[in-house]
């Protein structure tokens, strides 16, 4: 049995076409089916299928499994008889092997489990992991989404939010890690061409055939992800159309295949939401972008940060901190601007407070003024004339001037201005003089 599934230029297995026929029998997800494949295998799974609707689910158990019901399936034999009702009206239009030639003749590969390039990280889904893929493109999967970001939004994105997209796609990509999102317009798109600009891979899961992407208007945006070493991917077969149900469960591959999930940009309702939380019960790394708090188009993502599902993540280096084991490489501490009094101590810091802009202070008077006694604030004195925050002069102790590198003038006719200033300022030191 081939273990690559059927690509251009090879003639699918049974295991292929069987699997084949599965995609187009059920619905994406569809649990019943993965867990009846999983018992028996594809092939033998579609036979008990075809059986079950011709003359009954006891029937068919009887002729794939006469020595007793698989322990697995037991729970399920309600749900079963319900699937059969679902799968058997489309029995009479399955050709599975016409489908597969539809995708080689546009150069795409079929992936299953026993595909080498199959994505492992699919098997956290379940029995509702996808029981084929449909790709074209670069069929290797596994390797494109072994270290990958998920980056998904609203379709009714903001001018801020397909810039953060962009940016962060864009950062991402350059540091190696493949950027997976659903090809619509706003955020996805945004992250698909944030990565495309620095020459990265982009995965598209689409909810339709890989033969027509949806929106219409993105599918140049798709080739060009293919042109660039990604992939277009589906678990529908080619020609299926885009249905409102494909797409919520289009969301939870976006989940499972990124390493780690990220929402830029979602309103209270947006479907990204799902995305986040299938990648939140995957137990994936999950992150949200804040926005402003007046914007109803990142409610979502201040909903998900609020009930603790989501952290925080502003740039490419806290998303990569997302993707790394704990304690391995974490965003830089951010560098906030030294000021004068930064370490020292609370005496210190009091006499720091005190001292006096214009003019100059004894030690007693700094005492008085910051509560402390007369050694303590001779003390503060000299560590802060140490450190050149202080100055001694003949009268006490003042603030130190700034030092500057060269004269500083005044534009002409503000003069006035800068008297009012000085006036100000020598205000204020004379308020903190009393």
């Amino acid at each position: 049995m081939a273990t690559d599934g059927a690509g251009p230029g090879q003639d699918a297995d049974a295991e292929t076409l069987a699997r084949a026929a599965w995609s187009a029998l059920v619905e994406p997800g569809d649990p019943v089916a993965g867990a009846l494949v999983g018992v028996y295998g594809a092939g033998s799974a579609l036979r008990w299928a075809r059986l079950a609707a011709s003359r009954g689910v006891d029937a068919a158990f009887l002729e794939i499994d006469p020595e007793s019901r698989p322990d697995v399936l037991e729970p399920l034999r309600r749900r079963l008889a319900r699937a059969v009702g679902r799968w058997e009206p489309r029995f009479a239009a399955l050709d599975p092997r016409r489908d597969v030639e539809r995708l080689t003749r546009s150069g795409g590969t079929l992936l299953h489990p026993g595909s080498d390039a199959w994505p492992e990280s699919l098997a956290d889904l379940g029995h509702a992991a996808p029981l084929c893929l449909w790709v074209r493109g670069n069929s290797d999967l596994d390797t494109l989404t072994s270290r990958s970001v998920a980056l998904v939004g609203s379709r009714a994105a903001t001018a801020y939010g397909q810039r953060v997209a962009a940016d962060l796609a864009e950062g991402l990509a350059s540091r190696d890690v493949g950027i997976v999102s659903g090809g619509a317009y706003g955020i996805d798109a945004a992250a698909h061409r944030g990565a495309l600009a620095v020459d990265g891979r982009t995965v598209v899961l689409l909810a339709g055939g890989v033969d027509r992407p949806y929106p219409q208007g993105n599918a140049r945006l798709v080739e060009s992800a293919l042109e660039a070493g990604g992939a277009a991917v589906s678990e529908s077969p080619p020609g299926a159309a885009p249905l409102r149900s494909r797409f919520l469960q289009r969301n939870r591959l976006i989940a499972a295949l990124g390493s780690a999930t990220v929402v830029v940009e979602a309103a209270w309702r947006s479907g990204a939401l799902s995305t986040a939380h299938h990648a939140a019960a995957l137990l994936r790394p999950l992150g949200a972008v804040p926005g402003p708090v007046t914007s109803v188009a990142s409610a979502g993502c201040h909903r998900l940060l609020r009930e603790g599902a989501a952290v925080c993540v502003t740039d490419t280096a806290e998303v990569l901190e997302l993707l790394a084991p704990s304690g391995e490489d974490l965003a830089p501490e951010r560098d906030a601007s030294a000021r004068p009094g930064d370490g020292l101590d609370e005496g210190t810091r009091h006499v720091l407070d005190v001292l006096p802009r214009r003019g100059a202070a004894s030690h007693e008077e700094l005492a008085r003024r910051a509560g402390l006694s007369v050694a303590e604030a001779r003390s503060a004195a000299g560590v802060l004339g140490l450190l050149g925050i202080a100055e001694r002069t003949a009268t006490g102790w003042a603030r130190a001037r700034p030092a500057l590198s060269g004269p500083v003038a005044r534009p002409a006719g503000l003069d006035h201005e800068g008297r009012a200033d000085d006036q100000r300022r020598e205000h204020d030191g004379q308020l903190r003089d009393q």
